[in-house]
């Protein structure tokens, strides 16, 4: 798998690139997001990604200052693609001149992109196992050129030398998830679970180890070590996965492939163990095999947006009751519907935009929604559901009490500003809309308000002042029925009438035909 480093000052353009492109299926693995190029040396030093995929312009450090001080500093061996939105040929001159591998123009056509990495990945997976006939090879560079492709059983003989597991048969991948998450930082490292996998506790000694990504790591079991043979593959996983989790005082999980019976096939158990992590939400236990999901479906797509409006307008109206059984709502779906992790965090970014859309139509800040932007912000592909949810919980929490105190400052004492503003606009163009905008409010949310504190519908509060002001000229003055209809706020003289006759039970000019007949 080659770890690919993302950098674009734009959150969502990254957040779509995780979106659209089949990472996994075509061994490439995320390991990180950076927001502008010096927040991306730092990374690159830290993590040291295989592939940097970066825009050009961005605040601080942009990309081509990036890709030139990479070279500078006579790194390791690093692969650049440019996204740009810039159709500039100078940009893309100067590109070239450093060896960037491609220049892609924004919006990311889906197709263009994912031809590029397929081809970019299998350009260096054989660079890869051309390589590994020096003699540094490491098993994880072993594991990784196992995973890459399908070999012939001749060409999968020097990787059995390698390992130790000449004339072993029958062999299976199995993937460990570590669920860090809030506190912790700093992913393990493979030398820690190494330690853990290797400790007399555990007692997997010798087991070939691949890094998939950071907190991510492949195992290669030969099945005499599994205790009952295959039949007992469940059970076995169950107690490594219990004492691994005691080990490293975290907890995690396994997805495991279907056994083969040689190496050069374990590209396809490793697959499976892949796909099997895909459904980590919807069977949301430790262990989940691929015999166990195989014939399984997956949801793909995003949630009912209805849903995220919904637990939208119940932050707006700060009941706790109401928004917190939304999200257990949400989450139940998640697992009961068997949508895939992809889908999962599509749902959430839906609901996450959309609440920092409320914050900043109310004039507030990221800064009044830390938890909520951390959330978009950062990974969180490794977390478990339950730890999700717990977190999403907390991130909503802290949003409702913003909302909160945004609209106390807002609303300068609440309800009474907005309809003395009625009281005073009633004849002009206004709406529950625009005056739920003026005033930072969602337009449901004010009109159950004005209902709850006045006793009665916006709309009916705004016509019983039209037409009492429309009686008073009707009374005061010999003015025509459009001017009148004009002066206290109706666009049309005919719909005028009807309201007026709605309300008073006869039209403005029997009214005024009343009053000359009294006299």
């Amino acid at each position: 798998m080659f770890k690919v480093l993302l950098v674009d000052d734009e959150v969502y353009v990254r957040k779509g690139l995780l979106e659209i492109i089949p990472w996994e299926a075509l061994k490439f693995s995320v390991v990180g997001e950076a927001n502008n190029g010096a927040e991306a040396l730092e990374m690159i030093e830290q993590l040291e990604p295989d592939l940097v995929i970066t825009d050009i312009r961005m605040p601080t450090l942009d990309g081509l200052d990036l890709i030139r001080s990479v070279y500078a500093q006579a790194r390791l061996p690093l692969i650049f693609i440019i996204i740009s939105g810039f159709h500039d040929f100078n940009y893309a001159q100067q590109a070239l001149r450093y060896g960037v591998h491609d220049y892609i123009l924004k919006p990311i056509d889906e197709e263009e992109m994912t031809a590029a990495l397929r081809k970019l990945s299998y350009a260096m997976g054989r660079k890869r196992i051309a390589s590994l006939t020096n003699d540094d090879l490491t098993t994880s560079a072993i594991m990784e050129a196992l995973v890459q492709e399908s070999l012939q059983p001749e060409e999968a003989e020097p990787y059995a030398a390698a390992l130790g597991l000449e004339g072993v048969g029958g062999f299976l991948y199995t993937m460990t998830e570590i669920h860090a998450g809030g506190g912790q930082d700093k992913p393990t490292t493979l030398k820690q679970f190494q330690e853990a996998l290797y400790s007399p506790e555990v007692g997997g000694a010798g087991i070939p180890v691949l890094e998939q990504q950071p907190g991510t790591f492949g195992m290669l079991f030969c099945t005499d070590q599994i205790e009952g043979g295959c039949g007992g593959l469940a059970l076995h996983l169950e107690r490594l996965r219990i004492a691994l989790a005691g080990r490293l005082y975290m907890e995690l999980s396994l997805y495991a492939g279907d056994p083969v019976d040689t190496l050069a096939h374990v590209h396809r158990s490793y697959s499976e163990a892949n796909e099997a992590a895909r459904h980590k939400y919807a069977e949301n236990t430790g262990v989940i095999t691929y015999a166990q999901i195989k014939d399984k479906a997956l949801y793909v797509f995003d949630m009912n947006p209805v849903l995220a409006s919904k637990l939208i307008l119940e932050l707006e109206e700060g009941n706790m009751t109401d928004y917190q059984q939304t999200v257990n709502g949400m989450f139940t779906l998640f697992h009961e519907q068997r949508f895939t992790p992809q889908a999962v965090s599509s749902s959430l970014a839906r609901c996450m935009a959309g609440i920092l859309g409320v914050i900043k139509e109310m004039d507030g800040t990221e800064a009044e929604i830390l938890r909520l932007k951390e959330l978009a912000e950062r990974g969180h592909g490794q977390w478990s559901l339950a730890m999700l949810q717990e977190h999403f919980q907390q991130a909503i929490q802290e949003a409702a009490e913003a909302i909160a105190r945004l609209r106390k400052l807002n609303s300068l004492g609440g309800i009474k500003p907005i309809k003395q503003y009625i009281d005073t606009h009633y004849h002009e163009n206004i709406s529950l809309k625009n005056i739920a905008a003026m005033f930072y409010m969602n337009a449901v949310y004010l009109g159950r308000l004005f209902r709850k504190t006045y006793g009665v519908y916006f709309n009916e509060y705004l016509l019983e002042l039209r037409v009492q002001e429309a009686k008073k000229l009707l009374r005061q003055s010999d003015l025509r029925m459009y001017e009148i209809a004009g002066r206290v706020g109706f666009q049309n003289a005919d719909y005028f009438v009807t309201q007026f006759e709605k309300l008073e039970q006869l039209t403005p000019s029997e009214y005024r035909n009343m009053l000359i007949g009294k006299e």
